[in-house]
C-alpha cells in the first residue's frame, strides 16, 4: 500500500524502531525491497537518487508508486539528495511521498534558502521534505564528499535552521559516511542527544551511512530519535556480486535467472536491515493507504 512518509516516519519515533529507505535503480531492486518488507511484515521506503532518477525518469517513478500501491504492507516513494529544484517539482508533480532537498554542498545561508523555498512547494503538494545540516563524508552513486569538506551538524544551528525553514525531518553528521566506512565507526552521540533537544521532539531525525554501522549503534541511535536510516552501498553490492557470479556469467546464461538471483541476494541484505532497524512485524501498526492527491494540491 502505499504510505505517508509522514505516517511512517512519525509511527517508527513513537513505537522505538526505524524505517529503511532503500536506494534502488530497477526493477530487481524494487521487488527485493518489496518482497522483503512483505515477508517480515516491515514498513519500508523506495528511494530514488538524482542519477537514478535522471537515468530512469517517469517510468522509474512509476515503477516504484505502482510497486507501492500493490505491496500488502505500507510502502512510500521518496527523492533522495536532490539539489535541484526542477527535479524535485518533477518527483512531486510525479505524485511521490517525499523529497530531500539537500543543500548541504552550499554555505549556511544558501541551504537555508534554498531549502525554505523546496519546503514551501512541496508542502503544497503535501510532501514531507528531509534537509540536511552539516556535510556526509564518502561516495554514493559517484558523488563524492572529502574528509575535509565533510562538517559534524552543529546542534544551535540545526535548531536555527528547521525553525527558519519548516522541513519535516533532518538528516544528521554525526560521524556517519556514505560508503564503506574505512576504520570502526565512531558516532557523537552527545552530539545527536544535543540535536534532539534543539530541533524539538517532532522533529524526524534521519542518518545516512547506515551500510556498515554495527547493532550497537544503530540501537543507540533509534533509542534517540533516529526513525529513517539511509541503505545503499550493501544492497547494490549483493547485486554487483551477483552479475559477477557463474550464474549471469556463464557463455550461455539466461538473463532471467540472474535477474531472479539478483533479487534474492538483495532481498536477503534488506531483511537483514529491517531486523536491524526494528521494522520488522511492525506492517500492522500502519494506517491504512496514503491519499496522495490533497484536495489543495497545486499542479
Amino acid at each position: 500500500m502505499l504510505s505517508s512518509t509522514r505516517e511512517l516516519l512519525e509511527t517508527a519515533r513513537r513505537h522505538i524502531y526505524a524505517i529503511g529507505a532503500f536506494n534502488i535503480y530497477n526493477l530487481e531492486g524494487v521487488r527485493a525491497v518489496v518482497s522483503a518488507a512483505e515477508a517480515v511484515q516491515s514498513p519500508a521506503m523506495l528511494q530514488i537518487h538524482p542519477s537514478s532518477l535522471k537515468y530512469g525518469g517517469s517510468p522509474l517513478v512509476s515503477l516504484c508508486l505502482e510497486a507501492a500501491r500493490s505491496a500488502t504492507v505500507p510502502i512510500s516513494v521518496h527523492l533522495d539528495h536532490s539539489t535541484s529544484a526542477e527535479a524535485i517539482r518533477f518527483a512531486l508533480e510525479a505524485g511521490m511521498n517525499s523529497i530531500m532537498a539537500d543543500g548541504s554542498h552550499l554555505p549556511y545561508a544558501e541551504n537555508l534558502s534554498f531549502t525554505r523555498e523546496m519546503t514551501q512547494l512541496a508542502h503544497r503538494y503535501g510532501a514531507v521534505v528531509e534537509a540536511e545540516i552539516g556535510r556526509i563524508s564518502g561516495t554514493e552513486d559517484g558523488l563524492s564528499v572529502a574528509e575535509k569538506e565533510a562538517k559534524m551538524t552543529d546542534p544551535v544551528q540545526a535548531g536555527e535552521f528547521v525553525r527558519a525553514t519548516q522541513v519535516d525531518a533532518l538528516a544528521v553528521t554525526i560521524g556517519n559516511v556514505h560508503g564503506e566506512y574505512r576504520s570502526e565507526p565512531r558516532l557523537d552521540f552527545d552530539r545527536l542527544i544535543r540535536i534532539g533537544e534543539t530541533v524539538g521532539k517532532d522533529m524526524l531525525l534521519v542518518l545516512h551511512g547506515a551500510s556498515g554501522l554495527p547493532a550497537a549503534m544503530i540501537s543507540r541511535s533509534i533509542q534517540l530519535g533516529v526513525c529513517k536510516f539511509n541503505v545503499n552501498t550493501e544492497v547494490r553490492q549483493a547485486y554487483m556480486h551477483t552479475l559477477q557470479s557463474d550464474i549471469c556469467n556463464a557463455r550461455k546464461a539466461d538473463l532471467l535467472p540472474c535477474m531472479e538471483q539478483s533479487i534474492a541476494a538483495m532481498q536477503q541484505v534488506v531483511i537483514e536491515k529491517m531486523q536491524l532497524f526494528g521494522s520488522g512485524n511492525k506492517a500492522h501498526l500502519h494506517q491504512t493507504p496514503y491519499a496522495q492527491m490533497l484536495t489543495n494540491t497545486v499542479r
